[in-house]
């Protein structure tokens, strides 16, 4: 069970630096930024596909869903201009 969350936020992480490099970057700045939008990308995108029935299987599908979900919060956070929480 708790090898589960690490293996979680570690692939958030991940998926976070990902989103941020398919986005290119702009906001968040900082791999702390890119970190902690990964985390909420991770939880929103398995919420997300969880709602319209699709789930991630395996480690590739959890990382797919994840950048998913991080790109979509990264979209977000420019589109509201939140990004002045993730200044330097």
């Amino acid at each position: 069970m708790l090898w589960h969350w690490i293996v979680k936020i570690v692939l958030w992480t991940l998926a976070g630096y990902l989103g941020s490099r398919i986005m290119k970057d702009g906001t968040p700045n900082g791999w702390l930024g890119n970190v902690i939008l990964g985390w909420i990308g991770g939880l929103i995108g398995n919420f997300a596909f969880s709602l319209i029935g699709l789930g991630s299987n395996g480690l590739i599908g959890e990382i797919l869903v994840s950048v998913a979900g991080a790109c979509l919060v990264i979209w977000l956070v420019r589109k509201f201009n939140l990004g002045r929480w993730f200044d330097k």
